[in-house]
């Protein structure tokens, strides 16, 4: 088994008190990245649309950052309560809250009834259809620790989990559904399937021993090309959502900066480093805040 693991018991965790603790990590407080992937298809969504007030735009940001934050976390929690027996026999989960019994199924209901109490008071400030779509995700997050049992494209459902955010945001700010929302989802979903593969060649080992299915085992004799696939799909669908919304001719030179990084990452990606791995799937933030930069110059006329 790998002794590779990507949970942090250092820094402000580690002065925790023990119980309180327990509860960070089962939150994934120790690693934001995952709540920075949540919120960035979020803020693309809410860049998006033409003639959306500033300030409407700038308060709908803050708020999808604090329901980000809080719907990570529960989703964390709902993935360790069915995936706590398969977490105990793979190396980088095996100190999982749950796997390692700090904490039992009770302390969790309990935990993820408060953070889905929280994730409501964000969601009551939205539009109608907003609190719709939020409402409906839910069903996103209670199966897709399921899709690893059943499908070799568990990535893929991440994809559409994780990503909801974009139609959500595009929501709340434009109040209704387009195209072009649709294309920045298909963008989200083929960017999210790309760095969760990279992400998930870190437990193919494991993976394999106990019989997980993944699109990382499924596709890491052919990495570099999938990857590259899944990226170059995610700036095609991007550009189109860019084209259909109307974006200024601002976002085109301001798409290269993503573009080179995702370019460079498929290029250097390896399956068989896990750090080289654990790091790639890190650099995401960046290249989501660079498609936000590109997708906010785009809201600029010259």
């Amino acid at each position: 088994m790998s002794r590779h693991t990507d949970i942090r018991v250092t820094g402000w965790i580690a002065r925790l008190p023990p119980a309180m603790q327990a509860y960070a990590l089962l939150a994934r407080l120790d690693r934001p990245i995952g709540t920075w992937l949540l919120w960035l298809p979020g803020v693309w969504g809410i860049l998006l649309p033409q003639g959306v007030a500033p300030a409407e735009r700038i308060r709908l940001i803050v708020l999808f950052g604090v329901g980000s934050l809080v719907m990570r976390a529960a989703g964390c929690v709902v993935n360790d309560m069915w995936d706590r027996d398969i977490d105990r026999q793979v190396a980088r989960t095996a100190g999982r809250p749950l796997a390692s019994g700090a904490l039992g199924m009770r302390q969790a209901t309990l935990f993820l009834a408060v953070l889905l109490l929280a994730g409501l008071g964000v969601l009551v400030q939205l539009n109608p259809l907003s609190r719709l779509l939020g409402v409906s995700s839910l069903v996103l997050v209670a199966l897709y620790p399921l899709a690893k049992r059943f499908t070799w494209w568990p990535q893929l459902v991440m994809g559409f989990t994780f990503g909801f955010g974009a139609p959500l945001g595009y929501a709340a700010a434009a109040g209704q559904l387009t195209w072009a929302q649709a294309a920045l989802y298909g963008a989200t979903i083929a960017w999210q399937l790309g760095f969760d593969t990279i992400y998930g060649f870190q437990d193919m080992e494991d993976d394999a021993r106990i019989g997980v299915k993944s699109t990382s085992r499924l596709m890491h004799g052919q990495a570099r090309s999938f990857i590259s696939s899944c990226y170059g799909t995610m700036l095609a669908l991007l550009a189109l959502a860019a084209i259909m919304s109307g974006a200024s001719a601002l976002f085109w030179p301001a798409l290269l900066l993503p573009a080179v990084l995702l370019g460079r990452q498929a290029s250097a990606v390896n399956p068989l480093d896990p750090g080289l791995c654990l790091t790639q799937f890190r650099a995401n933030r960046e290249i989501g805040l660079a498609v936000a930069l590109a997708l906010l110059l785009g809201l600029v006329t010259l």
